[in-house]
C-alpha cells in the first residue's frame, strides 16, 4: 500500500542514499507517530552498513534530563556520539575545542556549528558513505527562539563530506517559519496528509499485533471487529490506539479485557461527535479513574493534585520524591496513580525518577481541552509544589547538609554520598522552589512562608547549590528572591 509505515521508512532510506538534499523534515500532528517512525529508522540506519549514523537527539519535555529539551545541546551531543565512532572526526573535534578548552561546547547554537561540525567534518569528506543525524521532536524544545536559531544554523550548513540532517516536529509555526520548510531546498514529508485510510490499516495492524502478542492462555477475548472498531475511532493518531491498548491489557484476565474493550469502544463512540478522538480516549480513562465506588472522594482529590504536580514538575521525579514534596507515603501515592497506568508511567522502583506522562498531549489535554469538571489549572500543580518545596528545605536543610570536614573545604567523598544526605526531593526543591512560586499569584500567606522557612535557612540552601555545582543558579533565584522583597538579604 501507498505512503504506509513501512513506505515511509523506504522512502526515508532512498532519501539518504540517493537524494542531493541534506534536510528531510517529518512533520505530523500531536499523536501521529513521529517518534515512533524515528525509532525505527535509527534502527534502520545502524544496520545499514552503506550509512554511518553519526548521532541521535531525542527531545522530550517529560524525559528526566532537563538537557532533552535544551536546543543548545543538541549540536554538542552529535558531535561527541559522532566523535566516539570516527576517529578522524574526534582528532579534529579535540584540535578545534583545544584552544578553548571546550567552550564551543557552550557557546550560543548560532555559534557551535562551526567548530563543533563543520571544520571537524571536512576530515570526513573521503567517507563515502552518507553521515546521518536524526533530530526527533524539535517542538518539544522548551525555547522558540533557540529553536529557531539551530534550524537557520542547519539550514545554511554546508560541508564536503555527505552530511544529512533527519527531522521531525509537530507543524509548529516557528518551525513552520524557518528555512527547513523550504520544499526546494529540502525535503518534506506531512504525516497528516497521508492517506487516512492508508494510516488507518497501519493501526489496525499495529493493534492486532500487539492484542496477539499479549495473549492470555490462548484464549480468544477479542474479535476482528474489535480490532477495526478501535482503529476507526484512532482517527489516525497513534498514540489513541497506544493509549487505549495500555489501559485495556493493564489487566491479568480475560473477563476484565474484555470487559474494558467494550466498555473503552462504547465510551469513545459515544463521545467521539462531541471532542477528538484523543481527547476522548483521555476522558474516558480519567472518568473511570475517578467514578471507582470504592475510591474516596478525599482520595481522588489528592490525585487530582498528584497529577497537577507531575505535570508542572520541571523534571520528572520519582515517586518517593514527589510523596515527600507532598507529604504523603510513596506507596500510597503509587497506589493511587495505578488507575493512570494508561497515561502516566509510574515506575515500579519508588526511587527511579521517571515519573512523567506517557505523551506531551496528555498534559496539553489537561490544561487546555479538557471539559471543566476534568480540567486542572497549571497553577495548582505550582501551589502544590511551591509548598512542598518549602516544607522539604524547612526539615531537610540544615547546618553542614554535605558533611563536609570544614567551613573551607567541602568533603570530597559528598558526591558519591550524596543521595544519602541531599534527597531528590531535597535538590529539587532547592533547584526549582523559585519556579514553582513565580507561577502564582502574590499571596501574603506565601510569603510569610518564605520568610519563615527559606530566609533564616539561605547559608544552608547555597551549601546545597554549591555542592550540585549550581552556584550561577543559585544568584539567579537569589536576584528573584530579594526583587520580591521575600528576603531582605
Amino acid at each position: 500500500m501507498k505512503d504506509t509505515r513501512v513506505e515511509v521508512l523506504r522512502k526515508f532510506m532512498d532519501w539518504v542514499k540517493n537524494d542531493p538534499k541534506s534536510i528531510f523534515w517529518l512533520a505530523g500532528m500531536a499523536g501521529t507517530g513521529k517518534t515512533s517512525i524515528a525509532i525505527s529508522l535509527c534502527r534502520m540506519l545502524q544496520e545499514d552498513h552503506d550509512v554511518l549514523l553519526g548521532g541521535t537527539f531525542f527531545c522530550s519535555r517529560t524525559a528526566n534530563d532537563e538537557t532533552r529539551s535544551d536546543p543548545r545541546q543538541i549540536i554538542p551531543t552529535l558531535a561527541a556520539l559522532l566523535a566516539d565512532q570516527s576517529p578522524k572526526f574526534a582528532a579534529e573535534l579535540a584540535a578545534e575545542l583545544k584552544p578553548h578548552s571546550g567552550a564551543a561546547a557552550h557557546k550560543p547554537t548560532s555559534q557551535q556549528i562551526d567548530p563543533l561540525f563543520q571544520r571537524p567534518l571536512a576530515a570526513l569528506v573521503s567517507e563515502t558513505r552518507p553521515i546521518v543525524f536524526v533530530i526527533d521532536a524539535l517542538d518539544e524544545c522548551a525555547s522558540e527562539s533557540e529553536t529557531s536559531v539551530l534550524l537557520r544554523a542547519i539550514a545554511s550548513f554546508t560541508c564536503p563530506a555527505r552530511v544529512k540532517f533527519i527531522l521531525t516536529s509537530r507543524p509548529e509555526t516557528h518551525i513552520l517559519g524557518s528555512p527547513i520548510s523550504d520544499r526546494v531546498q529540502n525535503e518534506l514529508l506531512h504525516l497528516h496528509m497521508i492517506d487516512p485510510e492508508e494510516v488507518t490499516e497501519d493501526i489496525r495492524l499495529y493493534i492486532h499485533r500487539t492484542f496477539d502478542q499479549h495473549s492470555l492462555d490462548g484464549e480468544e477475548w477479542y474479535s476482528n471487529a474489535d480490532v477495526h472498531a478501535l482503529a476507526r475511532l484512532s482517527n489516525g493518531l497513534f498514540i489513541f490506539a497506544s493509549t487505549a491498548l495500555t489501559y485495556i491489557l493493564d489487566t491479568i484476565t480475560v473477563e476484565d479485557r474484555k470487559a474494558r474493550l467494550q466498555k473503552a469502544l462504547l465510551a469513545i463512540k459515544d463521545s467521539k461527535a462531541a471532542i477528538g478522538p484523543l481527547d476522548a480516549m483521555y476522558e474516558f480513562v480519567l472518568t473511570r479513574a475517578t467514578t471507582e465506588t470504592k475510591v474516596d472522594p478525599d482520595e481522588l482529590a489528592k490525585t487530582r493534585q498528584v497529577v497537577a504536580c507531575i505535570l508542572t514538575a520541571r523534571i520528572p521525579l520519582s515517586v518517593t520524591a514527589l510523596a515527600e514534596l507532598l507529604g504523603q507515603k510513596a506507596r500510597v501515592l503509587s497506589a493511587s496513580l495505578r488507575r493512570l497506568h494508561a497515561v502516566i508511567n509510574v515506575p515500579e522502583d519508588l526511587d527511579q525518577p521517571d515519573l512523567r506522562t506517557l505523551h506531551a498531549s496528555f498534559g496539553d489535554y489537561l490544561f487546555e481541552r479538557a471539559e471543566p469538571g476534568i480540567r486542572i489549572a497549571r497553577s495548582f500543580g505550582d501551589e502544590g509544589l511551591s509548598h512542598g518545596c518549602l516544607q522539604v528545605m524547612a526539615t531537610q536543610l540544615y547546618f553542614n547538609v554535605s558533611r563536609s570536614r570544614s567551613s573551607y573545604e567541602v568533603n570530597p567523598s559528598v558526591k558519591a554520598a550524596e543521595p544519602h544526605f541531599i534527597t531528590l526531593a531535597l535538590k529539587y526543591a532547592c533547584l526549582h522552589w523559585v519556579d514553582h512560586v513565580a507561577g502564582l499569584p502574590p499571596s501574603s500567606a506565601l510569603d510569610d512562608l518564605i520568610n519563615s522557612v527559606f530566609c533564616p535557612r539561605v547559608l544552608f540552601w547555597l551549601e546545597v547549590m554549591s555542592v550540585l555545582e549550581q552556584i550561577q543558579r543559585a544568584a539567579t533565584v537569589l536576584v528573584i528572591a530579594t526583587s520580591k522583597v521575600y528576603c531582605p538579604i
